[in-house]
């Protein structure tokens, strides 16, 4: 009988070993730095399953992921183990994209928090020392400039927080950023001639100015919509004919609610209509039936007439096909 082999060998004997509880916590205290192990409970170690990391990064694996609580209280510190036999120059970004994963997975578990994800490249390729560099940012052709990226808070452009005055200086993007800065907060009619001399710049194409008055409309607050894109064309004549055609379909739409609140409407009352036509001719039908039986037993025909309510006609009729 052949052998069965493994098709990667080397990564299958080092799961394999390292799935086992005990050699992972041996592994931990020979590699782990002491900062790092000071924060561990070991006796909590975990193997995480395959399903917690990214399933988009699986055809690149080769690691193994252990979750374990902290000294310090409650939260969680994973410990991510990645195989290497041959050397990759972008491992770095290999074990932060991992890192990220095992990240994104903790917080779809219901976690409020990050937790810490120290990476460890476990490498046994025939090249010795490993020739390529475990620092990250070494992946970059700019590294001075990635460092200050990653390495600072990110930058935060607080529209909320500017004068408008401010805004008004910010060429292209004022008419963006004025808009969304009060469009939940107020009335934008109050920013007709702020609106009509950013669009007297001509900054804008017909596009933006047309999905721009699309988005006030839907989410904005304006009074009377038509009459204030009205009055913003009348003052803008490089956009008058953008702008008169959101006010033309504005028009269309109110008149299409209204026909279709009057269609509604004349539903509802030809419902109520022909229900009360329905109820009439009904208890007609049981009239007649009371008075046909009330004949056929002998009883005069004005006493059925005036019991049912039958007129002279209708009592002709009752025995008619």
């Amino acid at each position: 009988m052949s052998k069965k082999f493994s098709p990667t060998p080397h990564d299958s004997v080092f799961k394999q070993f390292l799935s086992e509880k005990e050699t992972a916590k041996d592994f931990f205290d020979i590699w782990l730095p002491d900062e790092i192990k000071s924060l561990c409970d070991l006796d909590s170690l975990k193997v995480e399953s395959g399903s917690f990391i990214d399933s988009e990064m699986k055809n690149y694996q080769s690691d193994i992921l252990y979750s374990v609580s902290t000294t310090k209280g409650s939260g969680y510190i994973y410990v991510l183990i990645e195989h290497q036999s041959t050397p990759d120059k972008l491992i770095a970004w290999r074990l932060m994209r991992y890192c990220m994963a095992a990240m994104q997975k903790h917080l779809e578990a219901g976690h409020k928090e990050l937790p810490l994800v120290f990476p460890i490249l476990f490498y046994t390729g025939e090249k010795s020392p490993y020739p390529y560099s475990t620092d990250w940012f070494d992946c970059f052709s700019g590294r001075d400039i990635a460092e200050k990226i990653y390495t600072k808070p990110f930058r935060l452009a607080d529209v909320t927080t500017l004068e408008d005055g401010e805004i008004m200086k910010h060429k292209r993007m004022a008419l963006l950023e004025l808009i969304q800065k009060h469009i939940r907060r107020r009335d934008m009619t109050e920013f007709l001639n702020e609106i009509v001399t950013l669009l007297s710049y001509n900054y804008y194409t017909d596009n933006q100015v047309i999905t721009m008055f699309n988005y006030l409309i839907q989410e904005g607050n304006a009074k009377k919509p038509m009459e204030f894109i009205t009055e913003i064309a009348k003052q803008s004549e490089k956009h008058e004919g953008a702008l008169m055609t959101i006010a033309q379909q504005i028009e269309e739409i109110g008149i299409q609610k209204g026909m279709q609140q009057g269609m509604q409407q004349g539903k509802a009352e030809g419902i109520q209509e022909g229900m009360q036509k329905g109820k009439i001719e009904g208890e007609k039908q049981a009239s007649m039936k009371i008075a046909r039986q009330l004949l056929e037993k002998g009883v005069e025909r004005d006493i059925v007439k005036l019991s049912t309510g039958l007129t002279d006609t209708e009592m002709s009729n009752l025995f008619k096909d």
